[in-house]
């Protein structure tokens, strides 16, 4: 299973960051590879080998971290992007500059293998709720810096985007109804401010307050932390009241939780665990030392 709609954000706006990355690695200069290269312009061959199965994610990225070094360098999947690949497998091989693929290994191996991870956990969830019609979602707890990469590689393993950040969506939630003094206070003062057409969602936790975001007009209802009870109960009333209002769960939604949750009849289920609980994808690259000019 693969998703083919996921959109890698323009290299207009990543190249600033990826150019960061390899400067705080590059520092003043690769000594080693410079100072053992420094009278060779070698084209050269590598490949990339995953040592552990998983979803893989980032290859245009990582072939852009090469690309920003020299632009000879060219990167040829053996594997498309968000696609499962077993242990062994060859994932991609590359061509060029040898001080090009030297300095740019470990920037573009760290970034493929974070994102791999992220789309191998984010792929084993989609799978236990594939057959319903609900969908999972990713959230804002992101890496700081990472966040467009990390919500791509979601996107590669089958999640939806929840709000990439704060200006995308609002989101009234627990202390911004504390701050306000209740939900309708909070929906009637963010709505008289807010430009069209930025929908409003209300995170509830019991079934008054769901009563509230109904009555006062949200256009989500998130159902947080509720028993599973409870939550079918929240649903059917919002299904009553206004069938075009969409519900999400969230609240420790784990792989053992996931299903039961999104079969309470849930639009979304939205979870930050696939980014903030998966571990790297581990991948290697090796150069092919019998091809030199």
């Amino acid at each position: 299973m693969k998703n083919s709609t996921a959109v890698l954000p323009p290299f207009l706006v990543l190249d600033q960051l990826l150019q960061s990355w390899l400067l705080e690695d590059i520092g003043r200069g690769d000594r080693t590879t410079q100072s053992l290269l420094s009278q060779t312009t070698d084209l050269r061959e590598a490949k990339w080998i995953a040592k552990e199965a998983g979803v893989i994610a980032g290859l245009p990225i990582a072939a852009r971290v090469f690309q920003i070094l020299n632009a000879q360098v060219s990167l040829v999947t053996d594997i498309e992007e968000g696609e499962y690949c077993d242990v062994g497998r060859v994932v991609a091989r590359l061509y060029g500059p040898l001080d090009a693929l030297l300095t740019g290994e470990r920037v573009a191996l760290n970034l493929a293998m974070r994102l791999s991870g992220i789309a191998t956990a984010t792929r084993q969830y989609v799978e236990k709720i594939a057959d319903l019609p609900t969908q999972l979602v990713d959230t804002r707890k992101t890496t700081p810096g990472l966040r467009l990469l990390e919500k791509y590689a979601s996107q590669v393993g089958g999640a939806v985007n929840h709000r990439m950040g704060l200006d995308d969506a609002v989101m009234i939630k627990d202390n911004h109804i504390a701050a306000a003094g209740g939900i309708g206070e909070a929906i009637a003062q963010v709505r008289a401010r807010i430009p069209y057409p930025l929908t409003i969602e209300v995170e509830t936790e019991t079934l008054s307050q769901v009563e509230a975001a109904l009555k006062f007009g949200a256009d989500i209802i998130m159902l947080d932390n509720m028993p599973l009870e409870v939550m079918r109960q929240a649903v059917g009333l919002i299904r009553q009241k206004n069938e075009q209002i969409k519900i999400e769960a969230s609240g420790n939604i784990t792989l053992a939780t996931i299903r039961a949750a999104a079969e309470t009849g849930v639009d979304y289920v939205s979870t930050s665990a696939p980014i903030t609980r998966s571990t790297w994808l581990d991948l290697s690259m090796k150069l092919e030392v019998d091809n030199c000019n």
